[in-house]
Order: structure tokens, then sequence, then C-alpha cells
């Protein structure tokens, strides 16, 4: 009962926070999503350089969310410009990851027959392969987009804004149901996040017969 009390109490300080959260953690998924299926489609066309680098990527998904964001500050400075870098470079793994596995694994007789219709290199990788591998994507990018949204949180520590800042506010004060409705609030919205784009993958995997 007190969480929802605070919650109506101080509503507009956190639909403010509910709004920047939602922006900082679109703007990542979008940079993390673009780098990613871009990063993925390169290393399936070089599986050489695939090894070295997905191991990159998980040697830098091992460095605790704090201390890359305190790397970052020197360079970048305190803010969203920071968060956002910072969970554009957590976000990349699932998606690099998906994108490759699942154009990796498209079916050989499949490429054959288009090969054998004509198809380049162009349109096998956009025309076949690319919508055959969506529903494996997809599934990275959601895990992505969760990550993604639950990790903002931490930005309020470097000075971005979200509900980080109801947590954040909450812990200095000795506010634990501040802290406690902040927390819901990504929770909700992580959850929400995720219900959707499951209906998203479901609907792929219907039209390409899986599952």
């Amino acid at each position: 009962m007190q969480i929802i009390q605070i919650l109506w109490d101080r509503r507009e300080f956190f639909l403010t926070c509910l709004m920047e959260h939602i922006r900082i953690s679109l703007t990542a998924v979008v940079c993390a999503g673009v780098l990613g299926i871009l990063a993925g489609i390169f290393i399936s066309r070089h599986r050489k350089l695939a090894g070295v680098v997905l191991g990159v990527i998980n040697v830098i998904y091992t460095i605790p969310s704090i201390s890359l964001l305190g790397f970052l500050i020197p360079f970048t400075g305190i803010g969203n410009k920071t968060a956002i870098i910072a969970l554009t470079v957590y976000g990349l793994l699932p998606i690099v990851r998906n994108t490759y596995t699942g154009l990796t694994n498209v079916d050989p007789s499949i490429l054959e027959v288009a090969e054998g219709l004509g198809a380049d290199k162009r349109q096998l990788m956009f025309g076949v392969k690319f919508p055959l591998a969506l529903p494996v994507i997809i599934s990275g990018f959601r895990n992505m987009v969760v990550m993604i949204i639950a990790m903002s949180g931490i930005a309020s520590f470097i000075g971005a804004g979200g509900l980080g800042s109801a947590i954040y506010r909450g812990i200095t004060t000795y506010n634990m149901t501040l802290t406690a409705a902040g927390s819901l609030l990504i929770a909700l919205l992580a959850l929400f996040s995720d219900w959707a784009l499951s209906k998203a993958e479901k609907a792929v995997n219907r039209r390409y017969g899986i599952g």
C-alpha cells in the first residue's frame, strides 16, 4: 500500500523518470540493435573473425557495469550520453551472437536452391538467410531489451536520468518505499517489453512454421 501511495502522491516525478528511462533505454536498444545485427552479418560472412569478435564482446560483457561507467566518464563525461554508450556495449552480446547463430544455421540445401535460381550474395543474405534467421535474431533482441531496461537503473549513479533516480534518491535518503517504487516500475517496464516482444517472436515463428 505504501508503494501505491507514493506512486500516486509523486506521480509527476515518477512519470518524468519513466519517460526518461524509456528514452535512454530505447536509444541504447536502437544503437545496440543496429550495430549488433551489422556485426553479426559481418562475422557470418567472415567466419574466421567470429571467434575473435565474440570473444572481445564476451570479455567486455564480464566487466562490472559500474566499472565500465567509471571508465567512460573521463572520455564522455557524466549523464545520459555515457549511460547510453555503456548500455549499448552491454547490449551487443546477445544480438551479435544470435544474429551470427541464426545466419550460419540456415539449411544449406535452401541456399543451394536459391543459388540455382540465380540469387546473388546480396539476395541470398537479405532475401533468404536473414528472413529465415529472424526468429533467432528476435530472441536475442528480446533478451537485449530486457537487459538494457533493467541495467538502465544504474545510470543514475553517474548523473543520468530514468527510474534509477528514484532508486538512488531513496537510498541516499533512507526512503526504502521510494527505492522499492522505482525498482517496481523498472521491473514492470521490463516485463511488459518482454511480453510485447514475445508476441512478435511468436508471430515470426508462426510465419516460418517454427514451434
